[in-house]
């Protein structure tokens, strides 16, 4: 027999109802009529809630074709700033400027930084994206081209976005826009399956390298490619791996490039690593350096010697040094003309949110032993790699990780990058460039939601009126998952009929066996 609990949550999947709903407490301050409200967890994984992922999936479809065929430039204008943030970014200046005065007498500033810090956090709570004032000073490299790149030509950047309008001879004006598939270069030959024909010849560290700085590569990519076209090139990006467990992009852009000029931006595209050279590993196995808890710094237990620091290390790199590593493209590329409307157009956007419901991992699942066995050979080969500067792994190399402490080893960060669901990458899988539509995902969502209440015929609510908190397990009137569940199975199916009745009655054919709620008559 069926486990009731199953049939609920395949009854919940069946009609589009989240199966892990949160429950809030919604306080109206006008009344003070305190009600409960269960919302979508909201998580993007099929594995974890499939109807989130499908509405997740089904939103950023939505984002991609509304911005990739735009004949207008996006009009992308901020809300003037309100009261409270004018008055947090006077509090904001005033307190830098005692905080320099203090520091110039050289008096005891750390009150004051403290202060700082609390008015940061309450100019991001006051509806203010970015920093007033960026921390630290920013280590420069020579920014002279390699010799062993190609020339890439340079024009002067317009603001424009759009592509250009094309006229054929019977007059018809068309404005076609591009899908590309970039790769990454051969580490070895494979087979059909992805897996190496020569697993001893396959460059693993160079694969697991160049999947630990793909994003990286891809902005320097963008960059070269807006400084060659001369305009502000809008692109929808997404991630994910080859069968031989690479990462490869696929990205929409506004606007044409020729597959010879694409050729030459991409063979003038690179990315170089300056971090400290990991050829010599100075600690392995049971000999590690230990942590000094009166110097706060990780000694070698051997010689009683400080390690070097993350920025000693990174100033011990001359001018004559090579950088730890070089990422670039692999020759092979794919690029395609689409039109507004067409069915490629519809199926490029498929392609593009193919895979976000899915971790990286899961998008090609191993079936064959050798296919696993490829799999752990590119774990082992990340287990070990420096993820980022604070990774646990420098001490491997006799190197203090940025912002170091105690309890680290090498072998051991936990970096996602390091986990076997993320084959080495980990950045976001949705790369979309702020011009692409303008609007967020927030104001798309906002958009369907708009939709939604406009059909059912709700009335617009005003959400100063309502305050929200997170009811607790611990709170008196806290509803398990299971009941939460049946509460919303039942208002799913109420919403759904409800919404059909308001389809019906947009078409003229109203179903009189419905009450306006969507229950029967």
């Amino acid at each position: 027999m069926p486990e009731a609990r199953e049939v609920v949550k395949d009854l919940a999947v069946e009609h589009g109802a989240c199966i892990r709903p949160l429950q809030l407490r919604r306080t109206n301050l006008t009344t003070g009529e305190v009600d409960q409200v269960l919302v979508p967890c909201g998580h993007t994984l099929a594995s974890v809630c499939p109807s989130c992922a499908k509405r997740a999936k089904a939103l950023r479809a939505s984002q991609c074709r509304e911005g990739w065929h735009l004949e207008d430039e996006p009009v992308i204008e901020p809300d003037p700033p309100t009261e409270m943030q004018r008055f947090w970014i006077t509090k904001r200046a005033e307190a830098q400027v005692m905080h320099d005065q203090a520091d110039a007498e050289g008096l005891d500033a750390a009150e004051m930084e403290e202060l700082i810090g609390e008015l940061d956090e309450e100019i991001a709570n006051a509806g203010m994206r970015g920093k007033v004032l960026t921390g630290g000073s920013r280590r420069h490299r020579s920014t002279r081209r390699r010799q062993d790149a190609a020339q890439l030509p340079r024009r002067k950047v317009s603001d424009r976005t759009v592509g250009k309008v094309y006229t054929a001879p019977d007059g018809k004006t068309f404005r076609p826009s591009l899908f590309i598939t970039l790769t990454c270069p051969s580490y070895g030959k494979v087979i059909t399956d992805g897996t190496p024909i020569d697993p001893s010849g396959y460059d693993y560290q160079r694969a697991g390298r160049d999947a630990l700085h793909f994003a990286a590569l891809f902005d320097r990519f963008m960059q070269n490619l807006r400084r060659f076209c001369g305009y502000d090139v809008q692109y929808f990006a997404a991630v994910e791996p080859q069968r031989r467990l690479a990462p490869h992009i696929h990205l929409a852009i506004r606007g044409t490039v020729s597959r010879a000029e694409l050729r030459q931006v991409i063979a003038a595209t690179y990315h170089q690593v300056w971090w400290p050279s990991t050829q010599d590993v100075k600690f392995d196995g049971d000999h590690l350096p230990v942590w000094d808890e009166h110097t706060a710094t990780y000694l070698d237990l051997d010689t009683g010697e400080v390690l070097p620091t993350w920025d000693e290390a990174l100033d011990a790199i001359g001018d004559q040094d090579e950088p730890m590593h070089v990422v670039r493209f692999g020759d092979r590329f794919d690029a395609q003309g689409v039109l507004a409307g067409s069915k490629d157009a519809s199926r490029c956007i498929g392609y593009l949110t193919k895979y976000l419901a899915k971790h990286v991992a899961d998008c090609h699942q191993a079936t064959t032993t050798d296919q696993a066995a490829h799999a752990d050979r590119l774990a082992d080969a990340l287990r070990y790699e420096p993820c980022s500067p604070t990774c646990a792994n420098w001490l491997r190399y006799g190197i203090q990780p940025k912002n170091a402490r105690p309890g680290l080893r090498p072998g051991c960060c936990k970096g996602k990058a390091h986990r076997r669901e993320y084959l080495g990458y980990a950045g976001r899988r949705v790369l979309v460039s702020r011009k692409w539509s303008g609007k967020t995902l927030a104001d798309h969502r906002a958009d369907r939601k708009a939709w939604l209440t406009e059909m059912l015929g709700f009335p617009a609510t005003d959400p100063d009126r309502y305050t929200w908190e997170l009811v607790a397990p611990g709170d008196t009137d806290h509803m398990p998952n299971a009941r939460r569940l049946l509460h919303i199975v039942a208002d799913r199916m109420r919403w759904l009929a409800a919404l059909d009745q308001a389809r019906r009655r947009a078409a003229g054919r109203a179903d009189p066996g419905l009450s306006a709620t969507g229950r029967a008559a």
